[in-house]
Order: structure tokens, then sequence, then C-alpha cells
């Protein structure tokens, strides 16, 4: 059930796009993989904010 849809970029961008894209491998299967790398990438940066929280914020069980 897939609806072909147009996304316009500049020919720059198509470029890149073309140039990171594997042999075989369609511009959908490019764009869900960089959307889930950027997904990872963000949820890795709330554990590390989280973590820097944490540090700041409790005290080691040494110190008690």
């Amino acid at each position: 059930m897939s609806a072909d849809k147009r996304i316009p970029v500049t020919e720059e961008t198509r470029k890149e796009l073309h140039e990171l894209k594997e042999p075989g491998q369609t511009y959908d299967d490019l764009l869900q993989e960089l959307a889930q790398q950027r997904r990872r990438e963000e949820l890795e940066q709330r554990f590390q904010d989280l973590e820097e929280a944490d540090r700041d914020e409790l005290t080691p069980l040494e110190d008690v």
C-alpha cells in the first residue's frame, strides 16, 4: 500500500544522497536508515543528558 510522494531537494542534496546510497538500495531504504540513525543519536543524547544530571544530583554510595 505504498503511495509515491515527491520530496523536493536541491541537486546538491540529491547528489549527496546518491553517494550515500548502496548499490541496489532504494532512496526510501536510505531515508529510513538515516531517520533511524537520527532517532538513535537523539536517544543516545537523552541518555547522556540523564547520566550527567544524575552525576550532578546524586551522592555516590561510598559518600553515604
